[in-house]
């Protein structure tokens, strides 16, 4: 139970917001590492209750336009699916509460900012996916979310983290700290270096076919970890939530980002790297489920990128622990010597084994793909290793 003077604290600040009955109680709810989040029970037992959170107004820098972007989203979302026969909006959407001045956030004396959802009962999120069906269903719930927001101006949406997933930035920020060098850790870093080097043409490939304009902006998700889904009862998907990251960037993000969450059958931390191999499984069933969701808006392109991305986003978390272990580990927290060298090259393994598997991986995601097609487009694939 929250002591009785933080209790006070967050009860006037839960009374700026609009409910269906008085607040009967507010305890921590979750494990989130971004935003502080608090469940509100209150006196209507038929209510289900509320979400507060203070948003880490570090992190996110204009809590406006998060916010405007979320306020935007869900009512698209909402308003497409209430086209749908047996959707139900209000279990698949996330619901922000108004405040008392017609806002959806509030800031404190303290300058906190402050957000409220209603609270979707009779739902679960996983961190370990731990069967094919749970992957079908993320799969599913991350498609679906592209495919009912692909007509969504993008331009009315806000960038909330500017090139979250710029790989052109990760490494400018990597040679930097090689430059630089202010623990004297580059000489321990040479082996890494030659294979972040080696791979740089092929890891900038989406990026720079984007920039050419071979593939279209979309509104991603950005943080496509499977505990971002609520499933139900019986492990359907009900609900994306976090939409804090939801911005324009291109689907393969989100692909790829989803994949190397799911497909390692080893600790993202991993110090023996012998342990660290593939789930294919998992992610056969994720990626059949996504495209069963998206296949039918996504271009040649689009498809032709979501293989790219698997090998992307090992790749680009490794860089990015190797940079923090450069610089002092500032960012990352730690929890053994040298973890983020040892996060850096259990990524870089993990990636390591992507490759051996690529023609695999390629191959099932045209023939996915291509299920839910009226032509076959599986020629000219990339060639990406």
């Amino acid at each position: 139970m929250i002591q009785a003077k933080k209790k006070l604290n967050l009860l006037k600040i839960a009374s700026n917001f609009i409910v269906g009955a008085d607040v009967a109680s507010i305890e921590p709810y979750g494990s989130g590492h971004i935003n502080d989040t608090y469940y509100i029970n209150n006196t209507n037992k038929e209510d289900p209750g509320y979400l507060l959170q203070r948003i880490n107004h570090r992190v996110f820098k204009d809590i406006p336009s998060l916010i405007n972007n979320i306020h935007l989203v869900t009512n698209h979302l909402r308003s497409k699916l209430k086209e749908i026969p047996g959707a139900d909006p209000d279990k698949e959407v996330l619901s922000l509460v108004m405040t008392n001045d017609h806002s959806y956030y509030f800031s404190d004396e303290r300058g906190n900012y402050w957000r409220m959802y209603k609270y979707l009962k009779n739902t679960k999120s996983i961190d370990i996916v731990q069967t094919n069906e749970q992957a079908f269903e993320g799969g599913k719930a991350f498609g679906k979310f592209q495919m009912l927001l692909f007509d969504l101006d993008i331009n009315l949406l806000n960038y909330t983290i500017p090139a979250f997933h710029h790989i052109g930035l990760r490494l400018t920020r990597l040679n930097t700290s090689l430059q630089t060098d202010p623990l004297d850790r580059k000489k321990t870093v040479a082996a890494e270096v030659e294979f972040i080097q080696h791979r740089v043409e092929h890891m900038c490939a989406i990026l720079n076919l984007g920039r050419e304009g071979g593939l279209p902006l979309r509104i991603t998700h950005n943080d496509t970890k499977f505990n971002n889904i609520l499933l139900d009862e019986n492990d359907q998907a009900q609900c994306v939530i976090d939409l804090d990251t939801v911005m324009p960037g291109y689907v393969a993000y989100d692909f790829g980002d989803a994949i190397r969450s799911i497909i390692n059958t080893a600790p993202e931390d991993e110090a023996d790297l012998n342990k660290i191999s593939l789930n294919i499984p998992l992610f056969e069933a994720f990626t059949r489920g996504y495209l069963q969701e998206s296949a039918g808006f996504l271009t040649e392109n689009e498809i032709r990128s979501l293989p790219l991305s698997v090998l992307l986003f090992p790749y680009m978390q490794g860089v990015r622990f190797l940079t923090d272990y450069l610089n002092g580990d500032v960012y990352y927290k730690t929890h053994v010597p040298d973890h983020n060298l040892q996060r850096a090259r259990a990524q870089f393994q993990l990636l390591r084994k992507l490759e051996e598997q690529y023609a695999k991986i390629e191959g099932f995601i045209w023939q996915a793909a291509n299920t839910h097609l009226n032509k076959d487009i599986n020629t000219n694939r990339s060639e990406a290793v």
